[in-house]
Protein backbone atom coordinates (compact mmCIF):
# COMPACT_ATOMS: atom_id res chain seq x y z
CA UNK A 1 0.00 0.00 0.00
CA UNK A 2 2.96 2.25 0.24
CA UNK A 3 4.11 1.73 -2.85
CA UNK A 4 1.57 4.72 -3.73
CA UNK A 5 2.74 6.97 -1.50
CA UNK A 6 6.41 6.29 -2.80
CA UNK A 7 4.88 7.00 -6.55
CA UNK A 8 3.83 10.13 -6.13
CA UNK A 9 6.41 11.24 -4.12
CA UNK A 10 8.69 10.23 -6.78
CA UNK A 11 6.38 11.98 -8.92
CA UNK A 12 5.87 15.28 -6.52
CA UNK A 13 7.54 18.73 -8.09
CA UNK A 14 6.71 21.06 -5.02
CA UNK A 15 4.67 19.61 -2.06
CA UNK A 16 3.73 16.71 -0.13
CA UNK A 17 1.49 17.35 2.86
CA UNK A 18 0.09 14.32 4.98
CA UNK A 19 -2.45 14.39 7.44
CA UNK A 20 -2.79 11.90 10.40
CA UNK A 21 -5.83 12.09 12.76
CA UNK A 22 -5.76 8.25 14.39
CA UNK A 23 -4.46 8.30 18.22
CA UNK A 24 -3.50 4.73 16.86
CA UNK A 25 -2.20 2.36 13.79
CA UNK A 26 -1.51 -1.12 13.68
CA UNK A 27 -0.84 -1.66 17.28
CA UNK A 28 0.19 -5.01 16.89
CA UNK A 29 3.11 -3.20 14.54
CA UNK A 30 6.35 -4.94 15.72
CA UNK A 31 7.98 -1.61 16.28
CA UNK A 32 5.86 -0.32 18.23
CA UNK A 33 5.38 -3.44 20.63
CA UNK A 34 9.37 -3.44 20.59
CA UNK A 35 8.94 0.39 21.59
CA UNK A 36 5.95 -0.75 24.52
CA UNK A 37 9.07 -3.03 25.86
CA UNK A 38 11.23 -0.46 25.90
CA UNK A 39 13.24 -0.02 22.85
CA UNK A 40 14.99 3.26 21.71
CA UNK A 41 15.99 4.38 18.92
CA UNK A 42 19.71 6.12 19.29
CA UNK A 43 19.99 9.64 18.16
CA UNK A 44 23.94 9.67 17.94
CA UNK A 45 23.34 5.93 16.31
CA UNK A 46 22.21 6.93 12.49
CA UNK A 47 23.09 3.53 11.35
CA UNK A 48 20.73 1.90 14.00
CA UNK A 49 17.12 3.98 12.74
CA UNK A 50 17.85 5.14 8.93
CA UNK A 51 15.50 3.28 6.87
CA UNK A 52 14.07 2.71 3.53
CA UNK A 53 11.25 5.02 4.17
CA UNK A 54 13.80 7.94 4.96
CA UNK A 55 15.45 7.77 1.62
CA UNK A 56 12.41 8.85 0.10
CA UNK A 57 11.73 11.77 2.16
CA UNK A 58 15.74 12.78 1.78
CA UNK A 59 15.40 11.94 -2.16
CA UNK A 60 12.11 13.72 -2.22
CA UNK A 61 13.60 16.88 0.25
CA UNK A 62 16.49 16.88 -1.62
CA UNK A 63 14.58 17.67 -4.99
CA UNK A 64 12.89 21.07 -3.20
CA UNK A 65 9.60 19.53 -2.54
CA UNK A 66 8.35 20.50 0.98
CA UNK A 67 7.24 17.70 2.85
CA UNK A 68 4.93 18.40 5.84
CA UNK A 69 3.32 15.87 8.41
CA UNK A 70 0.22 16.99 11.02
CA UNK A 71 -0.94 14.63 13.56
CA UNK A 72 -3.73 15.96 15.11
CA UNK A 73 -3.89 14.09 18.59
CA UNK A 74 -6.25 13.62 21.53
CA UNK A 75 -4.36 14.55 25.18
CA UNK A 76 -3.59 12.89 27.43
CA UNK A 77 -2.11 11.10 24.24
CA UNK A 78 -2.18 7.64 23.94
CA UNK A 79 0.83 5.19 24.01
CA UNK A 80 1.11 5.16 20.43
CA UNK A 81 1.32 8.88 19.90
CA UNK A 82 4.17 9.01 22.45
CA UNK A 83 5.49 5.85 20.56
CA UNK A 84 5.00 8.26 17.53
CA UNK A 85 6.52 11.40 19.15
CA UNK A 86 9.94 9.23 20.23
CA UNK A 87 10.73 8.03 16.29
CA UNK A 88 9.86 11.08 14.86
CA UNK A 89 13.13 12.52 14.94
CA UNK A 90 14.16 10.87 11.79
CA UNK A 91 11.55 12.13 9.75
CA UNK A 92 12.99 15.42 10.86
CA UNK A 93 16.26 14.72 9.95
CA UNK A 94 15.40 13.44 6.60
CA UNK A 95 13.87 16.65 6.35
CA UNK A 96 10.16 16.68 6.68
CA UNK A 97 8.69 19.27 8.77
CA UNK A 98 6.43 17.78 11.52
CA UNK A 99 4.00 19.47 13.91
CA UNK A 100 1.66 18.28 16.25
CA UNK A 101 -2.37 19.90 16.82
CA UNK A 102 -3.93 18.90 20.13
CA UNK A 103 -7.83 17.89 19.12
CA UNK A 104 -8.77 20.34 22.01
CA UNK A 105 -7.55 23.21 19.81
CA UNK A 106 -9.50 21.79 16.13
CA UNK A 107 -13.33 22.50 17.67
CA UNK A 108 -13.77 25.39 14.91
CA UNK A 109 -11.98 23.87 12.23
CA UNK A 110 -13.55 21.59 9.53
CA UNK A 111 -10.54 18.43 8.93
CA UNK A 112 -11.43 15.65 6.53
CA UNK A 113 -12.73 12.31 7.41
CA UNK A 114 -9.66 10.64 6.11
CA UNK A 115 -6.05 10.54 6.60
CA UNK A 116 -4.38 11.34 3.52
CA UNK A 117 -1.75 12.97 1.41
CA UNK A 118 -1.72 15.86 -1.12
CA UNK A 119 0.84 16.10 -3.52
CA UNK A 120 1.40 19.17 -5.74
CA UNK A 121 -1.88 20.61 -4.88
CA UNK A 122 -3.72 17.56 -7.62
CA UNK A 123 -2.83 14.16 -6.13
CA UNK A 124 -4.97 12.88 -2.80
CA UNK A 125 -4.40 9.68 -1.62
CA UNK A 126 -6.80 8.98 1.10
CA UNK A 127 -5.93 6.37 3.76
CA UNK A 128 -9.03 3.69 4.84
CA UNK A 129 -8.36 2.39 7.87
CA UNK A 130 -10.61 0.21 10.05
CA UNK A 131 -11.78 0.81 13.85
CA UNK A 132 -9.10 -0.66 15.17
CA UNK A 133 -6.64 1.34 13.39
CA UNK A 134 -5.59 -1.45 10.88
CA UNK A 135 -5.27 -0.68 7.04
CA UNK A 136 -9.03 -1.30 5.76
CA UNK A 137 -9.58 -3.48 2.30
CA UNK A 138 -9.96 0.12 0.04
CA UNK A 139 -6.13 0.55 2.02
CA UNK A 140 -4.68 3.51 -0.29
CA UNK A 141 -7.11 5.12 -2.85
CA UNK A 142 -5.31 7.37 -5.23
CA UNK A 143 -7.45 10.60 -6.78
CA UNK A 144 -6.11 13.00 -9.33
CA UNK A 145 -8.53 15.55 -8.30
CA UNK A 146 -7.28 19.53 -7.64
CA UNK A 147 -10.93 20.62 -6.56
CA UNK A 148 -11.11 17.89 -3.96
CA UNK A 149 -7.11 18.79 -3.71
CA UNK A 150 -7.98 22.51 -2.85
CA UNK A 151 -11.02 21.59 -0.12
CA UNK A 152 -8.37 19.30 1.59
CA UNK A 153 -5.34 21.60 1.34
CA UNK A 154 -7.64 23.91 3.21
CA UNK A 155 -8.25 22.38 6.02
CA UNK A 156 -4.98 21.18 6.36
CA UNK A 157 -3.26 24.98 6.20
CA UNK A 158 -5.93 26.09 8.73
CA UNK A 159 -4.78 22.95 10.70
CA UNK A 160 -0.96 23.85 10.59
CA UNK A 161 -1.24 27.31 11.10
CA UNK A 162 -2.59 26.13 14.91
CA UNK A 163 -0.03 23.39 15.45
CA UNK A 164 2.96 23.34 17.80
CA UNK A 165 6.18 22.11 15.48
CA UNK A 166 7.80 19.41 16.85
CA UNK A 167 10.65 20.72 18.74
CA UNK A 168 8.30 22.49 21.09
CA UNK A 169 5.70 20.33 21.33
CA UNK A 170 5.59 17.83 24.06
CA UNK A 171 2.82 15.29 24.65
CA UNK A 172 1.05 14.89 27.89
Amino acid sequence: MATAVREQLAKAQRSAVHLEMRDGYMLDDPEFIAWQNGKRLDSADRESWWRSWLDVVAETTSRGVVMRRLRVVSEPVTDYIKYEYDVTFPNVAAGEEVRWLPRSRTGDLLLPGLDGWVMDERVVILHHFTGDGQWAEAGMEVREDADLASRYLAAYEAAWQRAVPHAEYRPV
